[in-house]
C-alpha cells in the first residue's frame, strides 16, 4: 500500500481471497467474516489513512447463518465501506471445489465513487459474458476482476480480459494471485486493459509485482462511437438466450 501510494495510486487492487489465501478447504469456516466486520474495518481505516480506494477478496460469512459463505470482493475508500460483490459462478471441476464451500451471489455490482463508476467481478465470472455485460449496463466504466487463476488457465484469461473490455467498451483491471498454494501454481500477470483491448500495463508472470496504470474515462467515448456495441445490443436475443439455456 505504501509503495503504491508513493507512486500516486488512487485505487489499489488485491487478488481473489487475498485476505486468507485461496486453497483453504474446511479452514474457510474459521476464517470467514461478516461484511462489515473486523477485517473490513482494518482495511477501511487503511483506506482513510492513505486516502485511497482498495479492492480485496475475502470469504464472507452470512449474517443470518453460521455455515453460509460467499466468495466476496470488497471495495473500501476514504469514507469507509463502499460495497461488496458476491461471486456468481463457482468453478467446481478439475482442481476447483468452490460449490462445496460457497453459496453463489445473484446480483451484479456497480458503485459510483469519486474516481469513477466501478464494477466488480471475480475470476470464473469472466468466462460468462453476461456478468460483465450486466455490470457495464448498470453503468460501470471500470470493471475490476480479482482472480485466483492457476497457470494452466493463463491463455484463457489473457484472451477473455481483452474480450470483455472490447465488447463492453470499458476499462478492465485484472488482478491475479501469484505463487504456490498447496501445490497449485498461480501465474500473476495482472493487467489493465483499455476499452480497445490494448493491455496498457502488465505485471510480471510468476512473481509478486506492482504496476500502476492510468484510467482516462474520456477514452471511452471515441471508441463507443467507432464501435457502438452497446448501442447495437438486441434485447430480444437475451430472451432467446434464456429459453435456449433452459433447454440444455
Amino acid at each position: 500500500m505504501t509503495e503504491a501510494k508513493s507512486q500516486g495510486a488512487e485505487l489499489v487492487i488485491f487478488p481473489e481471497l487475498s485476505l486468507t489465501g485461496y486453497t483453504l478447504r474446511d479452514q474457510i469456516y474459521e476464517l470467514a467474516e461478516t461484511i462489515p466486520g473486523h477485517s473490513t474495518t482494518v482495511l477501511e481505516n487503511l483506506a482513510k489513512k492513505t486516502d485511497t480506494y482498495i479492492v480485496f477478496g475475502m470469504p464472507e460469512l452470512s449474517e443470518k447463518t453460521q455455515a453460509t459463505i460467499y466468495n466476496a470482493a470488497v471495495l473500501v475508500g476514504p469514507n469507509g465501506l463502499v460495497g461488496k460483490y458476491r461471486k456468481m459462478y463457482l468453478p467446481t471441476h478439475s482442481v476447483f471445489e468452490e460449490k462445496r464451500y460457497f453459496r453463489p451471489g445473484y446480483q451484479p455490482a456497480m458503485f459510483e465513487t469519486e474516481i469513477g463508476k466501478i464494477g466488480l467481478i471475480i475470476c470464473y465470472d469472466i468466462f460468462f459474458p453476461e456478468v460483465s455485460r450486466l455490470t457495464r449496463l448498470k453503468g460501470a466504466q471500470l470493471i475490476i476482476c480479482i482472480s485466483a487463476s492457476p497457470a494452466i488457465r493463463r491463455t484463457f484469461f489473457e484472451t477473455l480480459t481483452s474480450a470483455r473490455a472490447i465488447e463492453n467498451t470499458a476499462f478492465l483491471a485484472y488482478v491475479n494471485l501469484v505463487g504456490i498454494e498447496d501445490g497449485l501454481q498461480f501465474w500473476g500477470g495482472s493487467r489493465l486493459v483499455e476499452p480497445n483491448g490494448k493491455v496498457q500495463v502488465r505485471a510480471k508472470y510468476d512473481a509478486e509485482d506492482l504496476v500502476i496504470g492510468e484510467v482516462n474515462y474520456t477514452d471511452i467515448r471515441p471508441i463507443e462511437t467507432f464501435v457502438p456495441i452497446l448501442k447495437d445490443l438486441r434485447p430480444e436475443l437475451f430472451d432467446k438466450l434464456k429459453e435456449a439455456t433452459e433447454k440444455l
